[in-house]
């Protein structure tokens, strides 16, 4: 009889895992809370108009990518996929005049040197720095020890732009974000870098962001989240997969330090193995002992949140005239808790048809910040509903100032909290990612803990900074984990 496997969480994690799992021969059954597949990787439907809430960009579009492979296997891509890779990538307006961040690298350099010459030496020298992390892309590698039907091998030219990358996020590591907006002289351009980073990370993720779309990858397939995700759900369905959809893990039963099964609504589901791609950093509420292990330690010692406010709006105008990333300086700061925003990013959908009716515009602006207790204060004080109309309110102001065309014609607004994500994809904290700072370490998390038998795990957390193709290659490692405990054959990507 096959084995059977249990994966709490139907996000890309555990969807991929549950993809190589039945690849490999196991029998599987995934148990998602939500009423639909994909948690993170989502988008909701409002009064005719799509927001997009998870998917802006995706690493492993292009075909030259290593994991494009893998997002292939599990179904989300394949040749009739158009991928959209829009140009400029980013535009901030400064005062009117347009500056631009392209997917190449040389047209970027021609056009910021050109708005300010005074500038040249610091924009050559950030874009050389791009460049010297163009060619990183993630490996694809297999675990120590399980056997596989073909071996996969980063190519040798991989680690030397890893050593290449190594020394610039060495000698980035200690600068902060002020100290280096502050080399250059053009206000709107240091206007504009600030407005692309932060001080917590610095520069290092802009470096990486624009390095990812120099080498033509970053593309944003059609339709976004939601067919993205579908696509996975029909392969692990055709492959014989169980997606049991509004079905919450409630506990791992062990029984002498091994999974034996999950309980769910007070029923014992059995199984050989189990893997949790719930978010690691609550995963104490599925044992009754919480687990110990050194990385475990280690993850929530150092693991901080990246959350953010999504405020979609569908607008009775077509604003197909603008670029698709969008960034403007606000004229009057909007404050929310803690947090100042100076800018406005906006995300603009005009030009894709399935987001909105024609004619017409959905956008979702993006406001970083770590703003959970003050959502969470204003749940338990019932002001949550009128603090989300009050911020949309100020926001949609603020945006009619810059773009005159929204100025009366917002026909739908979604507000869209920490609180929403941690309600319906039971994100710790609500957040998406997690935060690298220039002081983490990039390495992976153990997909398995020492003397707890038959319990892996895969998800966002195991590798910063998170991110889909995170979870779909620790959804990959955690079944490679199971096939070497297991003696199984891991079956590899075609």
């Amino acid at each position: 009889m096959k084995k059977k496997v249990i994966v709490i969480g139907g996000g890309i994690a555990g969807l991929s895992a549950g993809v190589y799992a039945l690849r490999c021969g196991f029998d599987v059954t995934v148990l998602e809370s939500h009423s639909i597949a994909g948690g993170n990787c989502t988008s909701w439907k409002r009064s005719g108009y799509l927001f997009e809430g998870g998917m802006h960009w995706l690493t492993g579009s292009s075909k030259k990518e290593p994991i494009y492979k893998m997002w292939r296997t599990v179904g989300a891509l394949n040749d009739s996929i158009q991928i959209h890779c829009s140009e400029p990538f980013i535009e901030y307006d400064y005062e009117g005049t347009p500056i631009r961040f392209y997917r190449d690298v040389d047209t970027t350099e021609k056009h910021l040197i050109s708005l300010s010459p005074e500038d040249a030496k610091e924009i050559k020298a950030l874009c050389n720095n791009i460049r010297k992390v163009k060619n990183l892309a993630m490996p694809v590698t297999d675990l120590r020890g399980v056997k596989v039907t073909k071996k996969t091998r980063p190519p040798i030219s991989l680690l030397f732009s890893a050593i290449s990358a190594m020394r610039t996020m060495g000698s980035f590591s200690k600068i902060s974000r002020d100290e280096y907006v502050g080399r250059f002289v053009h206000e709107g351009l240091r206007e504009m870098l600030r407005s692309l980073t932060n001080e917590k990370t610095g520069v290092l993720p802009l470096f990486f962001t624009m390095g990812a779309l120099a080498r033509g990858d970053g593309g944003f397939p059609e339709g976004g989240s939601l067919p993205f995700v579908g696509r996975i759900v029909d392969t692990f369905q055709s492959l014989g997969g169980e997606l049991l959809l509004n079905t919450r893990g409630d506990r791992v039963i062990v029984e002498n330090e091994k999974a034996v099964g999950v309980m769910v609504n007070g029923k014992n589901m059995p199984a050989d193995a189990v893997i949790i791609t719930s978010d690691t950093m609550s995963i104490d509420r599925l044992f009754d002992t919480p687990p110990k292990a050194p990385w475990l330690e280690a993850m929530h010692a150092v693991t901080e949140p990246t959350m953010a406010i999504f405020l979609s709006l569908g607008i009775k105008a077509d604003l197909k005239k603008y670029h698709k990333g969008l960034v403007f300086k606000l004229q009057q700061p909007i404050s929310l808790a803690n947090q100042k925003h100076e800018y406005l990013s906006v995300n603009n959908y005009a030009s894709d048809p399935v987001y909105s009716p024609e004619g017409k515009t959905a956008i979702t602006i993006i406001l970083d910040g770590d703003t959970y207790d003050f959502w969470k204060k204003a749940k338990e004080e019932n002001r949550y509903v009128d603090e989300k109309q009050k911020l949309a309110g100020v926001v949609i102001e603020a945006l009619s100032k810059l773009v005159p065309e929204i100025e009366g014609q917002v026909e739908v607004c979604d507000v869209a909290t920490p609180l929403t994500y941690e309600r319906y994809c039971s994100n710790w904290k609500g957040s998406w990612m997690t935060e690298m700072t220039p002081s983490m370490k990039m390495k992976s998390y153990p997909a398995a803990i020492k003397g707890l038998s038959g319990v892996y795990f895969a998800g966002q957390r195991m590798m910063p900074p998170g991110g889909l193709p995170v979870a779909l290659m620790t959804g990959r490692t955690a079944v490679q984990y199971l096939c070497r405990d297991t003696g199984t054959l891991f079956v590899s990507e075609e």
